[in-house]
């Protein structure tokens, strides 16, 4: 943020949608699987046909639960689904059917870095919309696929107070619908949907300003980018004495700006009233003690425990508990490896850098963790050198081949014996007499030359801190 944020502060709130992961859609039989041909996913409940009758979808209204669980909510003993009304080509029953005064849970909280929390208001259960395709030109396509697939919908309390905060926040949701195997998460497909609630207000000022929306943001940089332009805009105009609007705004990724979608908007607007189509929603006992039993450890437990646990710094226990399924695949490394820290350098290191840069999932990645952990013992041992283990470690992804048998194969079992060390350390030095000079002479940062053009006539197998030690006694008897 800009030199303003010395005077402002944000007042951030998040409103989240994540598509369940259900066979079904929320109220209706049909598929809710991404991607079909347009329009073929349907039925009269989910296009709204007249007489066409709901059916709540009971998987659906478990993985709220869970999620409610997992947010330190209180669950609900009977809610309410009510009718959103609202006038969209996307909704051709002219209606959403949602949860308004009555929600399935409401009042939990999800802890940031530091420890500090933002207030969780409620999570409902919903149906989505269709999808508009505006076509070039003066049309618009209506896929009618999305209609009915089940929702829950996060809000939050306005507790961010920064950009990055509230980028936590969202990524720290995204990790906890993985873990729980509600929701796949993936922003890009529209699984996790968000919209932004901000204000302006003066630092220390318990006011709150006049808030816009910025809707249906669909990856963390858009809610970043929204976010910091919204504040420079908002805290713009209240540092030349004007007033914000409170409109709803659509943020155009092109030109970096927030636009105009619609003014001001409460909730009378919808005129909710209940669902009469379907009965209250009951949570008994049977349903509380299914997700209680079925909960799985959660990343901030599972964080505390890898530091606990394997002794690993906090920074390595967050980046390897971000998803359930690395975290998962580091444990198994470091079992087979017997070496905790080096299977979390490894997995941080070349394996998600692999994964990066493929844009792969770690389970479409080659090396199975058994494997990572027997090529960690090859060099944990010294029988390898890290530059060598690395080469071994891209042939195994590219053969499916063993470390030892790549080691075995390819003769890369490293020189460790110090006679031939001392050897060609030697020869090094009788081979390049000015460096030899320069070391003695104070400059010795060129004990890193000698090193690689060891490495060099070794192909790469010597001992670097043999070496290293090596060279220094050589070179200090020649002082003399």
């Amino acid at each position: 943020m800009s030199a303003r944020s010395d005077r402002y502060e944000p007042v951030i709130g998040l409103e989240v949608h994540a598509q369940l992961s259900t066979r079904s859609k929320m109220f209706c039989g049909c598929s809710a699987a991404y991607g079909g041909e347009p329009n073929t996913q349907v039925c009269p409940v989910c296009v709204g046909l007249p007489g066409a009758l709901p059916v709540a979808n009971a998987r659906a209204v478990e993985f709220a639960v869970r999620m409610g669980v997992a947010t330190h909510c209180a669950i609900a003993d009977e809610s309410v689904f009510a009718r959103k009304n609202y006038f969209y080509p996307d909704c051709p029953k002219n209606y959403q059917i949602s949860q308004y005064d009555t929600p399935l849970c409401h009042g939990g909280h999800l802890a940031l870095a530091g420890g500090r929390r933002v207030g969780i208001t409620r999570i409902h259960l919903e149906e989505d919309a269709g999808k508009l395709l505006h076509a070039e030109g003066a049309h618009s396509l209506v896929d009618m696929n999305r209609s009915g697939v089940p929702l829950i919908e996060i809000v939050s309390e306005p507790d961010i107070r920064s950009v990055e905060e509230a980028s936590e926040y969202l990524q720290k949701l995204r990790s906890l619908v993985r873990y729980l195997g509600i929701c796949d998460g993936n922003m890009e497909e529209g699984s996790l949907r968000c919209d932004v609630n901000i204000s302006v207000r003066e630092k220390g000022s318990a006011d709150l300003g006049v808030k816009t929306e910025v809707k249906n943001l669909n990856s963390f940089k858009q809610v970043e980018q929204a976010l910091a332009y919204e504040f420079e805009r908002q805290a713009g105009i209240a540092e030349a004495g004007g007033a914000v609007a409170q409109d709803t705004l659509l943020w155009n990724a092109e030109r970096g700006v927030a636009e105009v979608m619609r003014s001001k908007e409460e909730a009378h607007d919808y005129r909710y009233f209940p669902e009469p189509d379907l009965l209250v929603l009951r949570v008994d006992e049977s349903l509380r003690a299914r997700v209680a039993s079925g909960m799985p450890e959660l990343p901030d437990a599972k964080e505390a425990r890898f530091v606990a646990q394997y002794k690993l710094p906090a920074y390595d226990a967050g980046v390897l508990t971000a998803t359930r399924e690395v975290a998962d695949y580091f444990e198994a490394a470091a079992e087979a490896a017997g070496e905790a820290k080096a299977a979390s350098n490894w997995v941080m290191g070349e394996v998600l850098r692999e994964l990066n840069e493929r844009k792969i999932e770690i389970a479409a990645f080659e090396v199975a963790p058994a494997a990572l952990g027997e090529l960690i013992r090859i060099q944990v041992a010294g029988k390898i050198n890290s530059s060598t283990a690395k080469e071994v470690l891209r042939k195994m992804i590219a053969t499916g081949k063993t470390a030892p048998g790549i080691v075995a194969e390819k003769g890369l079992e490293q020189i460790s014996d110090d006679d031939a060390i001392e050897r060609a350390a030697t020869e090094v030095l009788d081979a390049h007499p000015g460096e030899v000079s320069k070391y003695l002479g104070g400059k010795e940062k060129v004990m890193a030359f000698f090193v690689g053009q060891l490495m060099k006539a070794t192909r790469g197998k010597a001992n670097p801190k043999l070496a290293t030690d090596t060279f220094k006694r050589l070179l200090e008897a020649r002082r003399g």
